[in-house]
């Protein structure tokens, strides 16, 4: 049975640049790959720190604030929601996404609240 899975790609100053037209072309690959095996759903980049914001209420008190925030040392670059038939089906194809070589690629299940568990 297939699941979704929740796909964070994240900047990673240990990663390995790539020429923009072989990250073009390996995201090129990977997206025809999902759309082939019906594995892709939601997905997209986001906008750098500089235009992000935090938002938290703490004692009744709400916190917004602009970013880019020091204490990131990664950034969150984008994500997708893909389907595969396990979490180790999912790492796998991620493998082929240019991010694996760039940056970091974080994997996280889709699940039920609590409240809406059978």
């Amino acid at each position: 049975m297939s699941s979704q899975y929740l796909v964070i790609h994240m900047s990673d100053p240990t990663g390995t640049e790539l020429p923009q037209s072989e990250d073009q072309a390996m995201l090129e690959r990977w997206v025809a790959e999902g759309e082939h095996a019906d594995r892709l759903s939601l997905g997209g980049p986001v906008a750098g720190p500089e235009r992000a914001k935090s938002v938290a209420v703490r004692d009744g008190r709400t916190l917004i604030t602009d970013g880019p925030f020091p204490e990131f040392k990664e950034w969150f670059a984008g994500y997708d929601v893909i389907t595969a038939d396990s979490i180790d089906e999912a790492a796998e194809y991620m493998t082929k996404h240019p991010v694996a070589v760039l940056g970091r690629i974080y994997i996280l299940p889709l699940v039920a609240l609590p409240w809406d568990q059978e």
